[in-house]
C-alpha cells in the first residue's frame, strides 16, 4: 500500500508563516495554534538542564498546564513515551488505555477532564529537544488531517527551538510565547539539593522528588519550593522527607 501523502491544512499553513518563539505574547498565540489544529488544547515542553528535565514552554487552556505537570510529576504518559521511543503518542481516547500502561497518570488525567492526548516529539534523529502535547476532546476523534498538521507544528517548533529562537523575536500574530525564566527553576535547584543531601545521582533525587510529590497529592513545584527554602529535607532518618520545624534534620 501507497503512504498517504502529508498535506496540512490552510490554517496551519498560514500559523507556520508566521511562527515565532518570544518572551512576550501571553496564551494567544498558543490559543491560535490549538483553533489550527481544532483541538481541545495545546502545551509544549523542551528538555533542558545536565539532567534534561521537561520545562513547560506554554500551553492553552489551563487544562493543558495541567496535564503536562502531571506528567512530569508521575514521570509516566504519552509526552515521556513519545520523547523515549522519538515517534508520536496517539491516544485519542484514554478510556481505551490499558491501566497498567499508565497506572499513576490515567486517574489523573480524568480528574483533570482530559478525554484524549497526542504527543509529537520535537527532535532530530537521536536528539530530543521536547515534546508537543495536543489535547482531544470528549468526541475522541484525532483525523488524518489534524495528525499531518501537527507534525507540521512539532517539525517547525524543532526548527525553532534549533534557531534559538526562545527569545529576542519581534512579536507577530502567530508568535509563540517562551518562557522569561524557567517555570521549574525550583524543581531543578530541589534536585539538586536532594542529590546532595542523600549522596544519589540526580536521576534518583529527581524520582524522590516526583515520589513525594505524588505521594503527597501535591503539585511538584510546591514541594521543590519546600525543598529549596529548607522547610524540607530528604536526609531526616533514611525513611522519607521531613520538616525541620518538627524538630528534625
Amino acid at each position: 500500500m501507497a503512504e498517504r501523502s502529508q498535506v496540512i491544512s490552510d490554517g496551519m499553513a498560514d500559523l507556520l508563516r508566521s511562527l515565532r518563539l518570544e518572551d512576550d505574547g501571553g496564551d494567544a498565540p498558543a490559543a491560535a495554534c490549538a483553533r489550527a489544529l481544532g483541538a481541545a488544547g495545546v502545551a509544549v515542553s523542551v528538555l533542558v538542564g545536565e539532567d534534561r528535565v521537561a520545562e513547560l514552554l506554554w500551553s492553552h487552556p489551563v487544562a493543558g498546564e495541567r496535564f503536562e505537570n502531571l506528567q512530569f510529576t508521575v514521570g509516566e504518559g504519552p509526552g515521556p513515551d513519545a520523547l523515549r521511543a522519538g515517534v508520536p503518542v496517539v491516544e485519542p481516547d484514554l478510556d481505551r488505555v490499558r491501566p497498567e500502561r499508565w497506572p499513576a497518570l490515567l486517574p489523573g488525567a480524568r480528574e483533570l477532564g482530559v478525554h484524549g492526548v497526542c504527543c509529537f516529539p520535537l527532535g532530530v534523529g537521536a536528539i530530543r529537544l521536547g515534546v508537543l502535547t495536543v489535547l482531544c476532546d470528549e468526541k475522541r476523534h484525532f483525523s488524518d488531517q489534524q495528525f499531518d498538521d501537527a507534525q507540521a507544528l512539532a517539525a517547525a517548533l524543532t526548527c525553532a527551538v534549533l534557531n534559538g529562537g526562545l527569545t529576542g523575536a519581534p512579536s507577530t500574530p502567530g508568535a509563540l510565547p517562551g518562557p522569561v525564566g524557567l517555570n521549574r527553576a525550583a524543581v531543578h535547584q530541589a534536585t539538586g539539593m536532594i542529590s546532595v543531601q542523600l549522596g544519589v545521582p540526580l536521576a534518583e533525587a529527581l524520582l524522590r522528588l516526583r515520589a513525594h510529590a505524588y505521594g503527597s497529592g501535591r503539585d511538584i513545584g510546591e514541594v521543590a519550593a519546600e525543598v529549596v527554602t529548607r522547610t524540607l529535607r530528604f536526609d531526616d532518618d533514611g525513611t522519607g522527607p521531613n520538616s525541620p520545624d518538627r524538630g528534625k534534620g
